[in-house]
């Protein structure tokens, strides 16, 4: 099969289920743990957006003038509290009043260790799967991106708001008791997050006092012991016996290879 590639879609289940997306064309990847693959870059590379031919991409799949001009590469899509929307400099205020301005949850994750991080109300378990973690607790349900940006920050002064992805790949993490974990943090938090939220009106932030942790299992065989990435622009013809999936990581017995960070690379899939 021959497409660009886009993100694995993954479904919650136990374990996750994957299909590669290519074109039109869906692989289901999970039957072929365990067996030889192929990935040919044709050296061919596609904007996501307008689906351009382009020599190089940026921010995972983008051609230069849609990286420079879109407002889904901006910035604040990273650092949502740097939110420039109320200052009228977005530079696509429809895109923000549909993209932004909706439900967010934040959430803690157990994917390398305990983080704290943000997602659209529409993209829970996606968001948690692609990052690898293996337990998600929504804490806060707010009304806007920006909103949900500001109490990151607040609790990623006492946890991390990253995911070390070199440590994700090579084991399972240990189970973490995220409700616990919670409490401690909101009560670290509670005068930081009084401050943010008595700028809004009162139902604008809603912390979930029955939310439930979601624990997700990841159709791995064998974890690496060393992490060795997989490049298809240094090496076009990626090939290896499939160990397993995690986040958006093929892990094979020659390496890991980030699917993701090569959104609209046309490629050749072998099985």
């Amino acid at each position: 099969m021959q497409g660009q590639l886009k993100k694995m879609h993954a479904h919650l289940d136990k374990p996750v289920q994957y299909e590669l997306p290519l074109n039109d064309q869906k692989i289901a990847l999970n039957p072929l743990i365990g067996k030889l693959i192929k990935l040919v870059h044709t050296g061919q590379i596609f904007c996501v957006y307008c689906n351009k031919l382009i020599k190089k991409s940026y921010n995972q799949g983008y051609c230069y003038p849609c990286f420079i001009k879109l407002a889904q590469c901006d910035m604040c899509i990273m650092k949502p509290h740097t939110c420039h929307y109320a200052a009228g400099t977005c530079r696509e205020p429809l895109w923000g009043d549909e993209f932004c301005f909706q439900p967010h949850f934040v959430y803690l994750a157990n994917s390398s260790d305990i983080k704290v991080g943000i997602t659209r109300h529409t993209q829970t378990p996606t968001r948690w799967i692609d990052q690898g973690a293996t337990q998600a607790l929504p804490i806060f349900r707010t009304q806007s991106r920006f909103l949900s940006g500001l109490i990151e920050v607040a609790i990623s002064k006492h946890i991390s708001d990253k995911t070390n992805w070199q440590k994700m790949l090579k084991s399972p993490s240990l189970p973490i008791d995220l409700i616990t974990k919670r409490d401690e943090l909101l009560s670290l938090c509670n005068a930081d997050i009084q401050e943010i939220t008595q700028h809004f009106e009162q139902q604008a932030v809603e912390f979930l006092a029955d939310g439930q942790v979601v624990d997700i299992h990841f159709p791995v065989s064998h974890y690496p012991t060393k992490i060795k990435s997989l490049c298809l622009i240094k090496t076009p013809e990626i090939s290896g016996v499939l160990q397993g999936i995690k986040g958006q990581y093929m892990l094979l017995d020659t390496g890991v290879l980030n699917i993701r960070k090569y959104t609209g690379y046309e490629i050749e899939f072998l099985a």
